[in-house]
Formats: structure tokens, sequence, C-alpha cells
């Protein structure tokens, strides 16, 4: 049956495709939006990135040619950092994978007790600013730290600046990225066939071996990919942590701001794009395109744990001390930020959090309403761009999903420096201004939600939408009450993902900040540079829970009431991982 109707798919696709495109052209509104989405998406995704390229290829006698690319490529200490920064990324990202892997079969596969204990602390990382584990790593392992001083009196040195300490900070920083990937693959795994070959006499060992890991290639390839971007892309762990471990992330932003040099800084950033953009259309086109499909009809509920007291064990030594470092790094964060000068005076108080609030707290108003503002818009916008995505026909229609998700691709500092170029004069001049740092949170943020809504939408039968229209409502009305409130999950992981992105953002951020509105994390950014760790930590404190309050928030006025949404509609489950909301935000 299932064969029968993929071939009548295949038979009938392009009738239907045409026939879905003259029904588009019938309603006005959804070309109104496709076109809008359209020419926002080339004016803020695309005339950025070929506002880089332009200002690279500008050579010194006002022509067009590769003189700016000669010159970086033929000194050695410009093509270190790239080669530093494929070296970083790929260790991370094996490791990453590795740990992420690990913790995912612990958590799904072995009855461990305080499984969700276990997981919230796995996502600290993910909601908390990116160099909040760089900050820890220095106050417990610098020169002055907190191990190194007191504990050992100096007697070791652990080299934590350049790459061996940008190497700790990121993996536990972006390893949680390839848990989620990876949990959910695990999940989605029919236990079954797992079953069939135990019962066929197979060990743990060869199901593992010969059923589980290769049904979970898609999911680590995904995991590898996805951390090997995220670590080129990383700009707040290296420019507080690599020393003499030159990066390109870094080096252009330096360039721009330190030597005023807009071809250079902008030919670096072309090179850094480069291997992004491969491990980006490689894990998009390539791994999808890879079928371990076991799942072909009802699946198995009951799922088997493995509960041998030796795997118990290992499993819960696993978690407890991967838990205990992110804990460690964390609470020293915390604590330190109640001392007075952290490696000089553990004297306790409360100055640092005056400070933060009273000398610093334009700061946190501008971060709070910038935040709130662009949130909602990113959240509703890319509900609309995957529902017009999964559910319409249009001309462009594949266009317009891989340029709404460029942006994931494109390292923050990239598109800074794309900002800065583009609208830094007429006829579109936003520099200093709060729109562009709200522009850039929208479409920065916006495509983990448009992967949400897309997953979301496949798994809920087009039917419900048809009955909808059948009755004589448009595709706004459907769009509004039933899709979503269907979609609800995928839309909480969007605002949730998107709120967090904007008050932990400083890559792109750092190139279109102004004396007029002032972010949270240039202000932790100054207090390293500063080398005042203790106000430091009281920043990164404040922020987590500002983003802590902010998901509460958020859940309490749009996950909760819209999750009755869909039962009221249709009594069957249509939506996987409601339960796991945060799911989305890989």
């Amino acid at each position: 049956m299932v064969s029968l109707l993929i071939r009548q798919e295949a038979e009938l696709g392009r009738p239907l495709n045409r026939r879905s495109q003259s029904m588009v052209l019938k309603e006005p509104l959804v070309v109104f939006v496709i076109i809008a989405i359209a020419a926002a998406l080339v004016l803020f995704v695309l005339y950025p990135l070929y506002s880089v390229l332009k200002t690279s290829l500008m050579q010194s006698d006002g022509t067009i040619g590769l003189e700016v690319y000669r010159n970086l490529l033929a000194k050695s200490y410009n093509r270190r950092p790239l080669v530093n920064s494929i070296r970083l990324g790929v260790i991370v990202a094996v490791l990453g994978t590795i740990i992420g892997f690990i913790f995912a079969y612990c958590t799904t596969r072995v009855d461990v007790p305080l499984k969700g204990f276990f997981k919230a602390v796995a996502m600290f990382p993910m909601i908390s600013p990116p160099f909040i584990m760089s900050l820890a790593t220095i106050m417990l392992f610098g020169n002055n730290g907190l191990i190194t001083k007191h504990f050992l009196g100096g007697l070791v040195n652990f080299k934590i600046y350049g790459l061996r300490g940008l190497v700790i900070v990121e993996t536990l920083a972006y390893f949680p990225t390839a848990y989620l990937v990876l949990s959910g693959v695990l999940q989605a795994i029919d236990s079954s066939i797992e079953d069939a070959a135990r019962d066929l006499g197979a060990s743990w060992w060869q199901v593992f071996r010969t059923v589980t890991l290769p049904l979970a290639i898609p999911g680590i390839a995904s995991a590898l990919l996805l951390i090997f971007i995220e670590s080129l892309a990383d700009f707040g762990n290296p420019i507080i942590l690599s020393g003499d471990y030159q990066v390109l992330a870094v080096q252009a932003y330096l360039r721009i701001t330190g030597l005023y040099d807009l071809p250079g800084g902008a030919g670096l950033a072309v090179i850094l794009l480069v291997p992004s953009l491969i491990a980006f259309f490689v894990q998009k086109y390539w791994v999808s395109k890879r079928s371990y499909v076991t799942v072909t009809g009802k699946p198995s509920g009951q799922r088997i744990s493995r509960n041998e007291p030796w795997v118990k064990t290992a499993a819960l030594i696993v978690c407890v001390v991967l838990t205990a470092i992110i804990l460690l790094f964390y609470g020293t964060a915390f604590v330190g930020s109640f001392m007075t000068l952290w490696g000089v005076n553990y004297d306790f108080t409360l100055a640092n959090y005056r400070h933060v609030f009273q000398v610093a707290g334009e700061y946190i108003k501008d971060t709070l309403f910038l935040a709130t503002v662009a949130t909602p818009i990113t959240g509703l916008l890319a509900m609309i761009i995957a529902f017009l995505v999964v559910r319409k026909q249009f001309f462009g229609r594949q266009a317009l999903e891989l340029v709404s998700m460029l942006s994931f691709a494109v390292p923050g500092t990239v598109v800074g420096i794309g900002y800065i170029l583009a609208f830094n004069q007429p006829p579109i001049l936003l520099t200093g201004t709060a729109s562009i740092i709200i522009i850039l949170f929208i479409f920065r943020n916006m495509p983990t939600g448009i992967q949400s809504g897309i997953a979301a939408l496949q798994q809920i039968d087009p039917s419900i939408e048809e009955a909808s229209c059948d009755l004589g409502a448009d595709s706004g009305t459907t769009f509004r009450k039933i899709t979503l409130p269907l979609i609800a999950p995928a839309f909480f992981s969007g605002l949730v993902f998107s709120f967090v992105r904007c008050v932990t953002a400083i890559s792109a951020i750092v190139f279109v900040v102004s004396g007029r509105w002032k972010l949270i994390t240039v202000a932790v950014l100054g207090s390293v540079e500063n080398s005042d760790l203790a106000q430091a930590a009281a920043f990164c404190v404040v922020i987590v829970g500002m983003v802590m309050a902010a998901i509460g928030i958020i859940n309490l006025l749009v996950y909760q009431p819209w999750k009755r949404g869909p039962q009221e509609v249709s009594k069957k489950p249509a939506i996987s991982g409601g339960a796991e909301p945060w799911i989305g935000t890989a």
C-alpha cells in the first residue's frame, strides 16, 4: 500500500504541483506574503553577503579583482588562522559528537536514575552566554585560578590559553547539540528491530554494533557537521581564551575594528564562509538524502532498557561525571560573582550585582527591549515560512527555504561584517539604530524555528487544514486557528531559541552595537578585557536568570494555553516531541 501511494505521488506529482501553484495564485494574501518574505530575505540575508564579497574583491585602484585574497593568502600569519579554525572545528566536532552520543545512549537506552536531572544540566550550555565556559576555565585554571594557584600552589601550568583550552570549553558548550540530535535519532529507532536481533541470539554489543550504530549514522553525521559549523562560527570563546592560537572569526573582527581594513576583514570573512557553507550543504543535502527508515507501520510502543548492573553503573558514572563537570564550571561562575576580585580578594560582596543593576542597568534594559521585540517576530515569521514551504506549492519554494536557512550556515562574524557594510550608507542607513540589531536578531535566529516548524508540519495530516478550507476559511484564518495551535511546541521552541540567542549573542552583534543601544554580552566582554572576572561572572548569572525567566513566561503564555489546542482538534497525537519542546533548539 505504501509503495502504491509513493508510485502514485511520483506519477501525479507534476500535475498536482501545477494545480497547487494555480490555487496559490487565487489567494492574494498568500501571494503578497510570499513576495514580502522573498524581498526581505534578499535584502537582509543575501545583500549583506553580497556586500562582504564585493568589498573583498575591491582592489586598491578601485577595480574588481583578487588582490585582497592574494595579499592575505601570501602571508603565513593569515593562512594560519584558517588552518587553526578547521583543526579546532574538527576536534571539537568529533569529541562533542562522541560525548553527545554516549550521553544520549545512557539516557535513552539505559535505565539510569535521575534522567530528568541529567538532561536539564546538559541543557545549561544552550541557555547561557557562549563564553561562560571560558570565563569559568580562567577562574579555575588560569594563572591566578582557584585550582592552579590556591590548590596546587602554582606547581602545574594547565596552559588553557590556546588550542587545549578552546577544545575543552567548545566541547562542553556544543555537545548538547549532538545530544539533542542523537537522542531524537535513538528514540526514533523502532525497538522491535533490536528486539528481533536479540531474539536471534545476538549479544547487546552485537546489537549495538550491527543495528543501533548503523541506524544512527544520519544523526551522527548531522551532529558532526552542526558542531563543526558552530565551532567555526564561535567568537565569544576564542576572543577570551585563544591566546596565540589565532582563529579566523577573531582575526576578521580585529582587522576591521583594529586596523580598519574593511577589504581585508571582508576577505577573511569570505574565507571563513567557505568551509561553513560546505559543511552546511553537506549536512542539508547529502545526509538528508540517505534513508534509514525503520518505522514503516505502527512502531512498538514498548522499549526495553539495558538493566544489567554493570551497564547501569557505567552509564550512571558517565552521566554523573559529565554533569559534575558542567556544574563545576557554572558553580564557579556563580560563586565567583560574589567575590570582591577573583584571584586577588575572595571576600564576599554584592558590589558586582550592584554594578550590574545600577551602573550597567541600561545594558539590561536595552537587551530586554530588543530581544522582546525581535522574539515574537522571529517565531511567527519562522512558522509562516515553514507553512509556506510544507503546505504551498509555488515557483521558487525551494529557493525560499534555502535562503531562509542560509543565515544558520553563515558565521556570526560574517553576518556582522555584512550588516555594517550593507547598511552603513544611504539609501538604507541603519547603523546606530535599534532597527539594525532587531533585524539582525530576526534573520539570524529564524532558521531553527523554521526547521522546527517544518518537522512539526510534516507530522500533521493536511486533511485537518483542508477541512478548514473546505468550510470556507482562507489560508490566513486556517493558519491562525488550526495550524499554529497544532504546531505550538515548534513555535515555543522557536521563541525560546530566539530569545536565548538574542540575549547571549556576541559574534554578529559586536559589529552593530552603538553608544545608543548597549547589549549585556558586550558588557561581559568589557569586564573580561578589564580582568574583572567576578564582575563578568555577575553579568553571566544575570543573563542566565533572564533566560530562565523568559522561558517560564513563554511557556506560560504560549505553550501551555496552546498545548490543549491540538487535543481539542483531534484526539490523535499529531506532534512528536511535545513533551520536550527543547528538541527544536538543536
